[in-house]
């Protein structure tokens, strides 16, 4: 079937368009752009510059309240809390660049990210569900327009270590940013010999499963689903990375 790669911005849901507005402005906050303590443009600039509603730049930043990212002083403006880790950090993302490199950090976020969903299970509020919930919808808007919905799904891993309420997790999540995704490296669905949107559909599945566990506060269950969904992400790119050396 047919489906428009873009889709005229004047059509879009207002709850995608806020969850656009969060990837942008978590983005500037992850490249230091906009630092602890930085006040956020106003709400007319963020208008203007973004081309929304101010009903939209206001669901946004309800949403990087909920995650922890801001705060709003009444009468002041609405400023940074959330920053990336010290530029010490040794793990450099510009440098996750090979297969072999993907499969290193896939290795990584199976050790961090099954225990984060864990407690994600155990610790989420209300609020921190509702986002994980939105940039859910946002992957599967954008993969229903033959996206890669990379900033989604990035926004789903990075709500989920916000929710574990330790800032070491986010720390590490926000450092690597989307560089921990591998479709930002690489065509995931090609190397898997898969279609592209049979692949996305699956991915959405599996995303699915970390979800509802988390709603449900099943912290086993949580666990197990993040560990098939990194394995499975993993075992597709191994089995790629074998049969390129076995051509080599």
């Amino acid at each position: 079937m047919d489906t428009p790669t873009a889709q005229p911005r004047g059509r879009r849901k207002p709850r995608s368009l806020a969850q656009e507005l969060v990837t942008v402005l978590t983005e500037r906050i992850l490249k230091g752009e906009l630092k602890r303590g930085d006040k956020l443009p106003t709400e007319s600039a963020i208008m203007q510059e973004q081309g929304v509603s101010r009903t939209v730049v206001r669901e946004a930043i309800s949403r990087l309240q909920a995650a922890g990212q801001v705060e709003t002083r009444h009468g002041i403006g609405t400023f940074v809390l959330d920053t990336p880790s010290p530029s010490g950090f040794r793990i450099d993302p510009a440098t996750i660049v090979t297969l072999r490199d993907v499969l290193a950090v896939l290795e990584l976020r199976i050790s961090l990210e099954v225990e984060s969903a864990g407690l994600a299970a155990q610790r989420r509020s209300p609020e921190q569900l509702a986002a994980m919930r939105a940039a859910l919808d946002a992957l599967a808007e954008s993969a229903a327009h033959a996206s890669d919905a990379v900033a989604s799904d990035f926004q789903f891993h990075l709500q989920i270590a916000l929710s574990t309420g330790n800032r070491y997790f986010t720390d590490i999540m926000t450092h690597l940013g989307t560089s921990i995704i591998p479709r930002t490296r690489l065509n995931s669905a090609r190397l898997a010999h898969d279609d592209q949107q049979h692949y996305m559909n699956r991915l959405s599945r599996e995303h699915e499963e970390i979800y509802e566990a988390i709603a449900r506060q099943d912290s086993d269950a949580a666990r197990a689903a993040m560990r098939l969904h990194l394995t499975n992400s993993r075992e597709r790119l191994r089995q790629a990375h074998e049969e390129a050396q076995a051509t080599a």
